[in-house]
């Protein structure tokens, strides 16, 4: 069974969001999606991008769910989130 995991970083930039995809897809066997932002009032100090999605193609191994939580971490501490 497929799920799928939803990460926010308030107030990112869509460019962030980006590069955090982008690394994140470099580890094997996770898929990972952008989310849009889903508010309709326009907040200029609002991100673009809602949050991300991260799935598994199949049982992950403990070393790639470590992998994970370090390239976020990384990036929570990057952006003081």
């Amino acid at each position: 069974m497929e799920t799928k995991e939803k990460i926010e970083f308030a107030g990112l930039p869509l460019a962030v969001y980006r590069e955090i995809a982008a690394h994140l897809r470099q580890v094997e066997g996770l898929e990972v999606g952008l989310i849009p932002q889903s508010s309709l009032q326009f907040d200029y100090y609002q991100s673009q991008i809602e949050g991300l999605w991260l799935s598994w193609k199949s049982s992950p191994t403990t070393q790639n769910v470590q992998l994970v939580q370090q390239i976020l971490a990384y990036y929570r501490n990057r952006y003081g989130l």
